[in-house]
C-alpha cells in the first residue's frame, strides 16, 4: 500500500528545532531542488497495486537514503544512523522536520533497491541530465521547419563493475559445492528410516586442504584433487535423488542452490573429461550463480568478475546505455546509442568518439551512410593526408578520456568500483544509482560554480537566500 506525498517539501517549510540554524546553500538542500520529486511520484505509486497492508515509505526518503549511500560508501545499518544524527540529509529524504530518531529499519534498504530499478532510475536521470543541460547549453529553437543538420558529440565505452566476491578457484568450489551437499542431506534425511548415508566429509575435508594450504600447486595435483572432490559431490547427487523419491522436498533457497551445485558439476565434469578451462555459462560463485568472468585484457586485472556495461557521454553528462552479466561484443550496441542520441536530440550527433574496438565495417557504414564521423584510423592502406588523420585520432584520443575519467569517477567515488549487493537486480540497481549520483553532482558543481560567477561579477547586487536570486 503507498499513500502519496503531499506536496514537495521546500526548506522553508523544513521544520528546524530551537537553536538550530541550517544553511539554505548546503549542498544537500541545492541537490535536491535538483530533482522533481512530485513527477517521480506518480511513477513509483504505480509500483503498488494492493490498497491493503503496511503503508510504504515514500518515494524521495527511499531514493534520498540509497543516493547518501551511494555518495559515502555507507553499509544499509550505518546510512540509516547517519539519516537519523543529520538534518541536512533528513531534509534530502523529505522529512518535514529534523527529530532524532531513525525514519527507517536497516532492513528497508534492501526493498528500496529492488523497487527502485535500474530503469525507473534512468528516467530520472534523464530529468537530473535535462536540468544539467538547460545550465550548459542554449535551447534550440522549436519553430524550425527543417531538421537540423548532424550536431554534438557522442563518447562512449564499455568496462566492467567488478561484484565482491572470492576470487574462484576449481578445487574450493567444489569443496564448498561438497559442503552444501552436505548439508542438504541432513536436512532431508529422516532418523525414522534409518541410518544417514555415508558422505566421507572428514577424509573429503583433509584432500582438499592437503591441496589448499600448498603455496605451489602442480597441475597434475590439482586434476587430481578436482577429481576426487567430483566424486564425493556425484556420491552426494545420488543420495540427495533417493531421498526425492521417497518423498522428501527442500525449502525454496536450498533447492535454488542444488540446482546451482548440479550445473557446476557438469561444468567441472566436462571440463576435467576434455581437460579445458573454458564452458559456456561458467560458474564462478555459488551464492551468485548469475555472476560470469568478464576478459578484459588489462595489465592488472585481465579477467573481472561481474556487470559488463556500455556508457555514453554527451555535454559531460553520463548515460547507462547497456549491462548485462554476460559477456558481449560492445560494438554491436554503437547504432542502438547513436539512435538514442537521436531520439534524445532529434537529429544524429556529428561525430562519435569510440575505442578501435567500434570501428568494424558494420558501424563504419552506418555511420558513412548518416554523415557521422567515426573517430580512428581509416581501414585499409593510408591515404595521401594521412598526417592529417593522426592529427585528428590525437585530438579525438585526447577528448575520449573524459568517459575514462567518468568511469574513474563511478569507480572510485560512487561505489561502482566494488558491487557489494548479492540480488541480480538489485546490483543492476546500483549500477544505475552511480551513475545518477554522478550527474546529480555534476549538476550540483554547475550550479554552484555558476552562483560564484555572479558573485565576482556583481559586487553592487546582493543574493536573496529566500526567493533565490540577486537583488539591488
Amino acid at each position: 500500500m503507498y499513500k502519496k506525498a503531499s506536496k514537495q517539501i521546500k526548506f522553508s517549510d523544513f521544520n528546524q528545532p530551537l537553536g538550530l540554524s541550517m544553511n539554505p546553500n548546503n549542498r544537500w538542500i541545492k541537490k535536491a531542488e535538483i530533482i522533481s520529486w512530485d513527477e517521480l511520484e506518480e511513477e513509483y505509486a504505480s509500483l503498488f497495486i494492493s490498497k491493503n497492508g503496511q503503508v510504504a515509505k515514500p518515494l524521495r526518503l527511499a531514493l534520498g537514503a540509497l543516493l547518501i549511500q551511494i555518495e559515502y560508501g555507507y553499509s544499509d545499518e550505518e546510512t540509516e544512523l547517519q539519516i537519523q544524527e543529520n538534518p541536512y540529509l533528513q531534509f534530502f529524504c523529505g522529512l518535514p522536520g529534523y527529530e532524532d530518531k531513525a525514519p527507517f529499519d536497516a532492513s528497508l534498504m534492501v526493498h528500496f533497491r529492488k523497487r527502485l530499478t535500474a530503469e525507473i532510475l534512468q528516467r530520472v536521470n534523464e530529468q537530473v541530465i535535462a536540468k544539467g543541460e538547460a545550465h550548459l547549453t542554449k535551447k534550440k529553437d522549436d519553430d524550425q521547419n527543417d531538421p537540423p543538420k548532424n550536431s554534438g558529440t557522442l563518447t562512449v565505452d564499455a568496462s566492467c563493475a567488478p561484484s565482491y566476491i572470492k576470487y574462484p578457484q576449481d578445487t574450493e568450489l567444489l569443496n564448498e559445492a561438497r559442503e552444501n551437499l552436505e548439508k542438504i542431506i541432513d536436512m532431508l534425511h529422516d532418523p525414522k528410516a534409518g541410518k544417514k548415508p555415508r558422505t566421507y566429509s572428514k577424509q573429503a575435508r583433509k584432500q582438499y586442504l592437503s591441496i589448499a594450504r600448498k603455496k605451489k600447486k602442480s597441475a597434475k595435483e590439482i586434476r587430481k584433487a578436482i577429481r576426487k572432490q567430483l566424486q564425493y559431490i556425484k556420491r552426494d547427487l545420488g543420495y540427495i535423488d533417493n531421498m526425492a523419491l521417497k518423498g522428501r522436498l527442500l525449502p525454496k533457497w536450498w533447492d535454488e542452490r542444488l540446482q546451482t551445485v548440479r550445473k557446476l558439476y557438469e561444468q567441472q565434469k566436462s571440463m576435467y573429461e576434455n581437460k579445458t578451462h573454458k564452458v559456456p555459462d561458467r560458474i564462478v560463485n555459488l551464492r551468485q550463480p548469475y555472476i560470469r568472468p568478464i576478459v578484459r585484457g588489462k595489465a592488472k586485472t585481465p579477467v573481472e568478475f561481474g556487470i559488463k556495461l556500455d556508457i555514453s557521454l554527451v555535454n559531460g553528462f553520463v548515460r547507462l546505455e547497456h549491462q548485462s552479466f554476460d559477456a558481449y561484443n560492445e560494438s554491436g550496441q554503437l547504432k542502438r546509442e547513436i539512435e538514442h542520441y537521436r531520439e534524445r536530440y532529434g537529429y544524429y550527433p556529428e561525430r562519435v568518439l569510440a575505442d578501435k574496438i567500434y570501428r568494424n565495417r558494420d558501424n563504419l557504414h552506418f555511420c558513412k551512410e548518416n554523415h557521422i564521423r567515426l573517430s580512428g584510423p581509416t581501414l585499409g592502406r593510408s591515404k595521401q593526408d594521412a598526417a592529417m588523420d593522426r592529427k585528428q585520432a590525437y585530438q579525438d584520443s585526447c577528448e575520449r578520456v573524459g568517459v575514462e575519467r567518468a568511469f574513474g569517477l563511478t569507480k572510485r567515488k560512487f561505489g561502482m568500483g566494488l558491487i557489494r549487493t548479492y540480488l541480480e537486480e538489485t546490483s543492476k540497481t546500483v549500477i544505475a544509482l552511480s551513475i545518477l549520483a554522478l550527474n546529480l553532482h555534476k549538476v550540483f558543481c554547475a550550479s554552484f560554480f555558476a552562483f560564484i560567477g555572479k558573485c565576482l561579477f556583481t559586487p553592487f547586487f546582493m543574493y536573496d537566500h529566500e526567493n533565490m536570486s540577486f537583488v539591488q
